[in-house]
């Protein structure tokens, strides 16, 4: 099993060392950065899996970063921690930017355990559906025979654990 990479971002060096003292002892490899400049290069060097992140950096609104790295990495889990009580039509903004998980600090971490553990676990499920329609795909282009092939993709299933099965 792969452990999860974490990318916190966030300015505040007591935020940083907690939240990644906190999943360390989970075991997830964490990376802490303090500026969008860094996290983004982060991005580039290794596979992230979730982003705990300030709702300011830099004296800049994280959302519109969100939005940004979600086109490149749709799976990606994103948790916003924020001191900031936000108006609803800014909160409404956040939601549509591709926050999954929004709370106010202070926070337990029970629940960012619950919450991440949960969003890593869909984005398992996610990655799984992209590459069971990559394989449909090059099946559909080998038989040459889009039709066939793809009338049949409506008999695969999903059991609990995620594997598919082939439907008789």
């Amino acid at each position: 099993m792969s452990r999860e990479t974490v990318l916190i971002l966030d300015e505040e060096f007591h935020t940083q060392w907690t939240l990644k003292t906190i999943l360390e002892s989970e075991k997830y490899i964490v990376l802490a950065v303090d500026s969008i400049k860094r996290a983004l290069q982060n991005f580039k060097e290794f596979e992230v899996s979730s982003l705990i992140t300030e709702y300011r950096v830099d004296h800049s609104q994280t959302p519109e970063i969100i939005r940004e790295l979600k086109k490149s990495f749709p799976e990606l889990y994103v948790m916003m921690l924020t001191h900031e009580n936000l108006a609803e039509k800014e909160y409404e903004k956040i939601m549509r930017a591709g926050i999954d998980d929004f709370f106010l600090k202070p926070v337990s971490s029970e629940k960012i355990l619950i919450h991440l553990r949960k969003g890593l676990k869909q984005r398992k499920i996610l990655l799984q559906k992209k590459r069971l329609e990559q394989k449909l795909n090059q099946i559909n282009k080998i038989n040459g025979n889009g039709r066939e092939v793809a009338s049949r993709k409506d008999h695969f299933s999903f059991n609990k654990s995620a594997t598919v099965r082939l439907s008789e």
